[in-house]
Parts: C-alpha cells; sequence; structure tokens
C-alpha cells in the first residue's frame, strides 16, 4: 500500500496453523454457535409464547438478553466460520469493518446496561417484595428496556467514528477474526494515544458504571438473604439470583481483558482469546446458566416437552 494512502478494505487473518485445524476448529465453533441460537431461541420462546407463568419482569429482561447473545454472537460468529473454511485471507470491505465492530459494540453496551437493570429487579424483587409489582410494572420494564438500548447505540457512535478517522496505512491484514479495534489502530499511522485514553475512559464508564448498581444491589441482596431464618427460604432467594450472577461474572470478567486496559493494541493472541469468551462461550454458556439454575425455567421446559411428545403421540 502506498505509504499515505487509508485502507478501503482489510485482510482477516483468522487463526494460524494448518487447514486440517481451521476444520477442527469450524466444527468446535459450529457446534458452539448452533447451541448458542437454538437455546437462546428456547428461552424467547418458552418466556414470550409457552409459559405465562414466566411474565415477569426478571423474565422479560431475560428473553432481551437472549436476543442480544443472538446478535452479538452473529455479528461475530458467521465471520469467522466463513474464514475458517475459506483458505487464505477473508476480505472485508471499509464499510462492512465499521458495522460489524459499531454492532458488536452497541450490542455489548446493551447488554451491561440490561444486566445492571436486572440486578436492580433482583434487589427490589427480595429486598422490597411488597412493593415489587408497583415499582417493577410492565412501564416501567419496557422504558428500561428502551434506555438500555438507546443508551448501548448511541454511546458507541463516537469511539467507532474516531477509530476510523485514522489513516490505515501500515498494511490492511488485521490479525483478527473480525475488525478488532485494538488491531485497526495498530495499521495506523497517526498518532493514537490521546484517542485510546479516551477508548479507555469511556470503557471503564460503562463497564463500571453499569458494575456499580450490580454490586450495590447484591450487597443488599445478601445482607437480606442472610437475615432470613428459615435455610430453605435462603436457598430459594439464592437461587433466584445465582443465574444472573454467575453470568455477571463470566461476562464482566471476559470484557475486563478485552476492553478496560489503557492499551488497546494488545498482542492479537491476547485478543483473539478474549473475543472468543465475549463472543462464543458466553452466549453458549447462556442458556445453560439461566436453566439449570432456574426451578421455574427447568418446568417450564418439562412441560413444554411433555406437550410436544403428548401431540406427536396423538
Amino acid at each position: 500500500m502506498d505509504n499515505n494512502s487509508s485502507a478501503t478494505e482489510f485482510y482477516l487473518l483468522g487463526f494460524p496453523g494448518s487447514q486440517e485445524l481451521h476444520h477442527v476448529l469450524f466444527s468446535i465453533f459450529f457446534f458452539f454457535y448452533s447451541v448458542s441460537l437454538l437455546g437462546n431461541m428456547v428461552i424467547i420462546t418458552i418466556v414470550c409464547v409457552v409459559d405465562k407463568r414466566l411474565q415477569s419482569p426478571m423474565y422479560f429482561f431475560l428473553s432481551h438478553l437472549s436476543v442480544l447473545e443472538i446478535l452479538v454472537t452473529t455479528v461475530i460468529v458467521p465471520v469467522m466460520l466463513w474464514g475458517l473454511l475459506i483458505p487464505g485471507m477473508q476480505t472485508i470491505s471499509l464499510t462492512g469493518c465499521v458495522v460489524q465492530l459499531f454492532l458488536y459494540l452497541a450490542l455489548g453496551t446493551t447488554e451491561f446496561a440490561l444486566l445492571g437493570a436486572m440486578a436492580v429487579d433482583r434487589y427490589v424483587a427480595i429486598c422490597n417484595p411488597l412493593r415489587y409489582t408497583i415499582i417493577m410494572n410492565s412501564h416501567t420494564c419496557i422504558w428500561v428496556v428502551i434506555v438500555s438500548w438507546v443508551f448501548g447505540f448511541l454511546s458507541e457512535i463516537w469511539p467507532v467514528y474516531a477509530t476510523f478517522q485514522f489513516t490505515f496505512c501500515k498494511s490492511n491484514q488485521l490479525d483478527h477474526f473480525y475488525c478488532d479495534r485494538g488491531q485497526l489502530l495498530k495499521l495506523s499511522c497517526d498518532d493514537t494515544f490521546f484517542t485510546e485514553f479516551i477508548l479507555f475512559l469511556m470503557a471503564i464508564f460503562i463497564i463500571i458504571g453499569s458494575l456499580i448498581p450490580t454490586i450495590v444491589s447484591y450487597t443488599y441482596i445478601i445482607s437480606t438473604i442472610l437475615k432470613i431464618p428459615s435455610a430453605a427460604s435462603q436457598r430459594k432467594a439464592f437461587s433466584t439470583c445465582a443465574s444472573h450472577f454467575t453470568f455477571v461474572v463470566i461476562g464482566y470478567g471476559s470484557c475486563f481483558f478485552l476492553y478496560v486496559k489503557p492499551k488497546q493494541t494488545q498482542a492479537a493472541e491476547y485478543n483473539r482469546v478474549a473475543s472468543l469468551l465475549v463472543s462464543v462461550v458466553t452466549p453458549f454458556l447462556n442458556p445453560f446458566i439461566f436453566t439449570l439454575w432456574n426451578d421455574k425455567v427447568k418446568e417450564a421446559l418439562r412441560d413444554g416437552v411433555k406437550s410436544c411428545c403428548n401431540l406427536l403421540m396423538n
């Protein structure tokens, strides 16, 4: 490339290794992706259509979280799978790169906002049960979801715009399986230090900002549960929070490694592993976390399977 020109398309290097290794990785990631789609769609279906017992704020938020998980993984994984199938480098246009990065970051930010709202919902349910239906009414829940989506998409406009204002003249080869911001900044001939610092502060604001209500809520939740005299009642109260808490630990933990770092241009291997956790592993685990540890969802699944079997037998 000319030293004074900016890339109009990029080549994704994907994963290192032989074509045989790529086929193995394709099989593994395709399985993860398929289970993620199926599992999250099952959750959406049983919450929204099948079981009226799950028509509550907790499961309303859970269904939207499942939608976000489907979208996040679909923005990244199909491109990654196609790159594993074809030999050589994969081409993506500048426009495609902008769209992919923006959707990935916007959906992820929306998910953080929703996780914070879910923590507050659990706090109200356990610490203020008599006022729960008044505080977490349908109007409030709808507005919480709308604000989460709007905040997620508006907050990522400037970071993506700033990323693509640089001149990419070092190379047009991205050492990643998607348009990773850190690897994009590596290709710039401009001084990216100030922008990287601002992006670091924004990542802290978004991730820590949504984590604070989660920490505060669970502090009050644990304190309230420990005051319950009955051990059975304590276990029941903990079970309503266990799935959300587990998802928070996995989701925030992987995103801390990926985004909350002063230097965005980390090693490609580091970024690949962290990105796989966020875009492949977490969406894969989500259906299991929210079904295996939730008695109401398991009961709804059993009833749904029984109904299907009865229909088939008749």
